[in-house]
């Protein structure tokens, strides 16, 4: 049986936080390099200034508080999780996965909307009853001993709604490393799962390509992988390395975060100060400082190959009805061309959003509330 549960980070350890903030030693950053050699230095500064002086932490976790929270114990796990029951009443669970550097927090603009539509402007038909985990060890849940992968994960998460919740059948979305759980879960779990949604592909067809603009599509990928990907190497290889550094070091936890959400958000008609908010990258970036899953979010890199990849075997793909929402702002993780999409999922559904990045329901939550119904409707 679920336990409710609350933030409550105690004061002292906040006081220790907000220290080590205030006394980090800002290294030298070369003139004029904006964001092109990692974290903007003046936008590292401003955000650890409002950090310890304008941030309000009591607030932020009022607002983590705002909606009901559980921990269920599945397997060898806590698994920490959002629970809403909107005015579906039970009769459409909607589980939400988040990635990397992400974390529940994501869909908190998402949530109201998608629960209690009647409540801003739409039509109860709509309602579901969210279900929106962390990932085994991201914020709340427990820590593992090594690291898990996704399809693990996705094991994980099915028993969360079937044996835990009682939902015997139920939609799946998700994106960055929860497209990958949430693609699993179709694949594993069909007998569960009535239909699934994706912001990022994850599983990838056995061969190689097949057209010219797979061919295309693949060699940019790599190219963009070149300059943007390194943080994935690190962490799929050498994920402790990146753990060293970061522990007992929030501005260097937030740098290496932050530079994810500038370089993976639709930028090209906004500057980033529009995408979103401090407080918003703040509260994000608390959920991996306060409860140290800085370490285990990157060990969930290595996860991916200690679990074997996401190529699936000759002639089999997730069929699985999948819906696809392309955001135009990605910049590594560009949807791939249909033939290659098809050929790993069964793709009902493939929606060329207007606008928005990686981050979908946290940059642009009214469309990713829209796609999100748009697809419930026909699954």
């Amino acid at each position: 049986m679920p336990t409710p549960f609350r933030v409550e980070w105690k004061r002292a350890e906040i006081d220790k936080v907000m220290a080590q903030v205030r006394a980090y030693d800002f290294p030298p950053a070369p003139e004029g390099g904006g964001w092109a050699y990692g974290c903007d230095a003046d936008f590292l500064r401003d955000i650890a200034a409002y950090w310890t002086d304008g941030y309000d932490v009591a607030a932020a976790m009022a607002e983590l508080n705002r909606h009901p929270q559980f921990i269920a114990r599945i397997e060898d796990f806590d698994l920490h999780f959002v629970h809403v029951v909107g005015e579906a009443g039970g009769k459409r669970p909607l589980l939400l996965s988040h990635g990397w550097p992400g974390s529940h927090y994501e869909f908190w603009a998402a949530i109201e909307p998608l629960a209690f539509p009647s409540r801003h402007g739409g039509d109860p038909a709509d309602a579901f009853d969210l279900v929106i985990p962390s990932l085994p060890g991201f914020g709340f849940s427990s820590k593992p001993a090594r690291p898990i992968g996704q399809r693990a994960t996705a094991r994980l998460f099915n028993a969360l709604m079937t044996r835990e919740l009682g939902y015997d059948r139920y939609l799946a979305q998700g994106g960055d490393w929860g497209g990958l759980v949430t693609s699993w879960l179709g694949y594993d779990h069909s007998e569960h799962v009535r239909a699934i949604h994706l912001n990022m592909f994850g599983l990838r067809p056995h061969g190689p390509p097949q057209t010219p603009e797979e061919i295309n599509w693949l060699t940019g990928f790599g190219g963009m992988m070149e300059i943007w990907g390194a943080y994935f190497r690190l962490q799929a290889s050498k994920p402790q390395s990146v753990a060293w550094l970061g522990a007992g070091n929030p501005v260097g936890q937030a740098a290496w975060i932050l530079e994810r959400f500038h370089d993976w958000a639709d930028l090209r008609d906004k500057p980033f100060e529009q995408a979103f908010t401090r407080d918003q990258l703040l509260t994000n970036l608390m959920l991996y400082v306060m409860t140290g899953s800085f370490t285990t979010g990157a060990w969930y890199y290595r996860g991916l190959l200690e679990e074997g990849g996401v190529v699936l075997p000759e002639g089999r793909r997730c069929e699985t009805p999948t819906a696809f929402a392309a955001f135009p702002g990605e910049t590594i993780y560009t949807p791939p061309p249909r033939s290659w999409a098809d050929r790993a999922y069964n793709i009902t559904r493939w929606t060329d959003m207007p606008r928005g990045g990686h981050f979908a329901a946290m940059e642009e939550p009214d469309l990713f509330v829209q796609d999100v119904r748009q697809w419930a409707r026909e699954a």
